[in-house]
């Protein structure tokens, strides 16, 4: 054991933890083959639909090196963002709890920028880097995983044993060495939940998931119409699906969050059916400021609202 490693990450992971990181860990940059294989093989099968930049800087998703010239290691963080059960939307159209509070983009950036500073300033003064959450062409899950901070799901999504698979992932790639991390077990079982709940089929198989037939896809990145064959399959959607994490056991017992930020904000918890269907451009600007449903865009939102309708009652 390296004890001056060791001591870097503690350093690391106890002001991550101060910042209100859930949980932290190290990897080594390296390339990652088997994230590589797995990567073409979804391209190839056309997974990531209209997602034409999944095809763009593949090497730089899967070899941390190619974001940052002499990267040796990576720094892991995650932010649990689970809301209590009773913390949700009294109307009947539902957008995906990571949209409830503040656009995590945003919050998540604004820690690891202070972490990447503490990095600087406390651990080495020869530290240099970059940082990211969702923002580059970075693999986060696999980074999560080899890191030993969880496992892929058979939903796609990490699950960490404690925290569930509502997290947020961000990391810090760096030109320093830490101790890196070690695997843990995939602990799924025999269990199928997630790809039996899925009410448009997009879980193909274990761990492989059909972006075409997703509905987060549908609502958020697809810039286009849904496909009739959605209609009455969205069950309600209008910003993204937490199906296949809602269904999911490690989710049942994950502690809620406790970040203000990410608490459902009063104009979404209140608004009912009839005040989403009467939305006007304005009224969106105003109340999607700052938040992800941002994303989807206005005509987005009034066209998933139209189709969860319009399947309910096609003749109105």
């Amino acid at each position: 054991m390296d004890l001056v490693l060791e001591q870097r990450a503690k350093l690391i992971r106890e002001f991550a933890q101060d910042l209100g990181f859930d949980d932290v860990g190290f990897v080594s940059a390296e390339p990652m083959q088997k994230e590589s294989d797995f990567l073409e093989q979804w391209l190839e099968k056309g997974y990531h639909a209209g997602m034409d930049y999944m095809e763009r800087n593949f090497e730089k998703r899967t070899n941390p090196a190619k974001l940052v010239e002499g990267a040796k290691s990576v720094v892991v963080c995650l932010q649990n963002y689970a809301p209590s059960r009773k913390e949700k939307p009294s109307g009947d159209y539902k957008i995906s709890k990571y949209a409830y509070g503040r656009d995590y983009h945003k919050v998540v950036k604004n820690r690891l920028k202070k972490l990447f500073t503490f990095i600087q300033s406390e651990v080495d003064p020869q530290a240099d880097g970059r940082f990211f959450v969702d923002s580059a062409p970075v693999s986060e899950r696999a980074l999560a995983a080899s890191a030993g901070l969880g496992w892929r799901g058979k939903n796609t999504n990490l699950i960490h044993p404690r925290l569930g698979s509502f997290i947020f992932i961000g990391e810090i790639i760096l030109n320093i060495d830490l101790p890196s991390g070690s695997p843990i077990k995939e602990a799924c079982g025999g269990c199928t939940r997630c790809i039996e709940a899925c009410p448009t089929d997009a879980l193909r198989s274990p761990y492989e998931l059909d972006s075409n037939r997703c509905i987060s896809y549908l609502t958020i990145e697809n810039k286009g119409s849904i496909s009739a064959e959605f209609a009455g399959k969205m069950e309600d959607w209008i910003f993204g699906c937490d199906i296949c994490q809602d269904v999911c056991p490690w989710n049942w017992k994950a502690r809620p969050h406790s970040e203000p930020d990410f608490k459902l904000w009063p104009v979404f918890k209140n608004m009912e059916n009839q005040s989403w269907e009467e939305l006007d451009a304005g009224c969106f600007d105003e109340i999607s400021r700052g938040s992800p449903i941002r994303r989807a865009g206005f005509d987005g939102i009034k066209r998933n609202i139209s189709f969860v309708v319009n399947a309910k009652d096609p003749d109105n």
